[in-house]
């Protein structure tokens, strides 16, 4: 395909409803469910991610005549809520110099720190066209911060290949991951483990499955009742954590509604009393952690629903990995390892530019340090069977 760049157009939408599922997911994929149009209308149609909480869509397409070329999710934010990237600092400073940090842009799926493509281009593109498109998007993306008068613009969570070819801002950070080399089954994963940690994760499962009934449903099997639990147990955990719940309880019933083939709830019973749920979505080959909650306070039943109930289903399953999420070094020991994940950072203040470039620096070498230190001497796996595909 030619490159007619003077038909090419950016288009900026108000709402996700401005262009068909179709479209839109023809250049995400449906692989990642959190890139999907459905997500993405879920959040909106839900009042969680909207003009009144902060995030004002302003997603980008670009189009060569009426042909989608690429696309980036893209978001007015004015706060530093739900990222998982967090800028406070820089914010702080920014404001201590006499800027005005918000409104920002926010390139990102809100609420979930998922790694994917932030700028999604057309399958049939070769890669220097690809390249291109994503160059105009960015471009666009930079345009609108100096037409708001924007600080800057923040492409959280982005692909590694978005990261590696990109000149902003690059700042890394660091999830915790299980990777399923083919696992027979959760005992044959459980082997792979060195003895004292193997002994310490049967006797975590043991402890919290006692007296408790265990389910792990998904597309059919999941009822409005089900929603409600999670709901439940969600606001509960996030408001004694955060203060507040940030998902509302339309989100959980719209995800179900609109995307049960992709959820996968865990939920812990007593008798025929839910007490827990977890929130996972699944993609074409990993499974995504996201929300949990409980009612009860029970021993180790935040470690069974979340990752080791995520373990035996990637297993069962045949998927090759389960993310499980931001954050949280106590992963490793029950068999997710450290994974870097990347952002890039666009700030229109050059001085100020150069001042968080030089931080960055710093910040990089620290979290590279940090990850040799965990695979050297933290690793839960026998020697043999430790992974050693991480790269930093």
């Amino acid at each position: 395909m030619s490159s007619p760049l003077n038909r090419w157009t950016v288009k900026r939408l108000h709402s996700i409803h401005d262009v068909s599922a179709e479209e839109w997911n023809r250049c995400t994929g449906t692989d990642n469910p959190f890139l999907r149009h459905e997500f993405f209308a879920v959040l909106e149609d839900s009042n969680t991610a909207v003009e009144a909480t902060g995030w004002e869509p302003a997603h980008l397409l670009l189009f060569d005549g009426e042909q989608l070329l690429g696309l980036t999710p893209t978001f007015i934010k004015t706060h530093s809520e739900g990222e998982f990237v967090f800028d406070y600092s820089w914010a702080s400073a920014y404001q201590r110099l006499g800027g005005a940090w918000y409104p920002k842009l926010q390139c990102a799926v809100p609420y979930s720190p998922i790694p994917g493509a932030r700028w999604p281009v057309a399958a049939h593109l070769e890669a220097g066209q690809a390249q291109e498109v994503v160059a105009w998007l960015q471009r666009a993306q930079m345009s609108l911060a100096e037409s708001l008068r924007s600080s800057s613009v923040h492409a959280t969570f982005c692909s590694e290949a978005e990261y590696q070819r990109s000149d902003w801002l690059k700042r890394v950070g660091v999830q915790f991951h299980f990777d399923n080399p083919g696992y027979a089954d959760f005992a044959d994963f459980t082997r792979a483990l060195n003895a004292r940690k193997r002994k310490a994760v049967l006797k975590e499962r043991a402890g919290a499955q006692q007296g408790l009934t265990l389910e792990a449903l998904s597309g059919d099997q999941l009822r409005p009742e089900h929603m409600d639990v999670l709901y439940r147990c969600y606001r509960d955990t996030s408001g004694r954590k955060w203060g507040r719940a940030a998902l509302t309880r339309p989100f959980f019933h719209l995800l179900r509604e609109r995307m049960a083939d992709q959820v996968v709830l865990m939920l812990a019973r007593r008798d025929d009393q839910y007490i827990a749920a977890a929130l996972n979505l699944k993609g074409k080959d990993t499974l995504y952690g996201r929300n949990w909650g409980c009612l009860e306070d029970v021993p180790f039943l935040h470690f069974e629903l979340c990752y080791y109930m995520a373990i035996d289903y990637a297993i069962q399953h045949g998927l090759k990995r389960v993310e499980a999420g931001a954050q949280g070094f106590h992963k490793v020991a029950r068999g997710y390892l450290p994974q870097l994940t990347y952002s890039l950072h666009w700030i229109a203040h050059p001085g100020f530019r150069a001042l968080v470039a030089e931080a960055l620096d710093e910040e990089r070498a620290e979290i590279e340090s940090q990850l040799e230190l965990i695979r050297d001497e933290h690793s839960p796996f026998k020697q043999a069977a430790n992974p050693t595909h991480l790269e930093a």
